[in-house]
């Protein structure tokens, strides 16, 4: 099966496009947000490709990052996501962000997705939540949206470590005061992620870790 195609943006509809590989056009689907940077038609593209085959039809789902890839088959693993919802849920949530938004149990962002209601939103949050705990989110809280080329280091950005697991239960306190004053709750996660990942102590008090918090939301 196919992994990966490149060749010309022939066509780009709203939820697919054509990709002219070699004078074949193939029909790939795309979430929202790949085709709003894969570029225009008759620009190159290269897109990670995720082949679906049923009795009735093969369909192809393209990718603009191996990250987005990814989470479209950690999606579609839990029961009631099929390959349109995960697309859906891509289209609103950045790739780069879900670890940080399933990890935060943040209901709302997943439920943005068109056809994703309370039910499945919840149930996607709990099923993945194990498979991200232990991630390093300080960084993917912090990574921009990927494109074509990737983006240079910024000085300001923490290095990421494979030392910096998830404590959902030392920092859920400073994410519900956050929330309480007003922001989101992924919001709220990613600020303790970096803050976390900015400070050389490792097991700052309540006041200084959401000091700290505050700083990066207001930064």
């Amino acid at each position: 099966m196919f992994a990966k195609l490149t060749g010309k943006i022939d066509t780009l509809m709203t939820d697919s496009l054509i990709l002219d590989v070699g004078g074949v056009g193939y029909h790939v689907f795309a979430s929202g947000r790949t085709l709003g940077i894969i570029g225009g038609i008759g620009d190159p593209a290269s897109l990670m490709i995720e082949t679906h085959v049923r009795e009735d039809h093969i369909h192809l789902y393209g990718f603009s990052s191996i990250q987005e890839r990814d989470w479209f088959r950690l999606l579609t693993g839990v029961q009631g996501v099929g390959a349109r919802s995960a697309l859906a849920i891509l289209t609103v949530c950045p790739s780069e962000r879900l670890a940080v938004i399933i990890a935060s149990n943040d209901v709302n962002a997943l439920r943005q997705a068109e056809g994703v209601g309370p039910k499945l939103a919840t149930r996607i949050a709990s099923e993945l939540k194990d498979k991200v705990q232990h991630m390093t989110l300080g960084a993917v809280a912090h990574q921009p949206e990927q494109a074509a080329k990737p983006a240079k280091k910024s000085k300001s950005t923490p290095t990421p470590t494979s030392e910096t697991p998830i404590d959902l239960n030392i920092d859920q306190d400073v994410v519900s005061a956050l929330v309480n004053l007003g922001y989101g709750r992924s919001e709220a996660f990613s600020a303790v992620m970096s803050a976390r990942q900015k400070s050389n102590d490792n097991t700052p008090s309540f006041d200084n870790l959401l000091k700290n918090a505050l700083k990066e939301l207001a930064g």
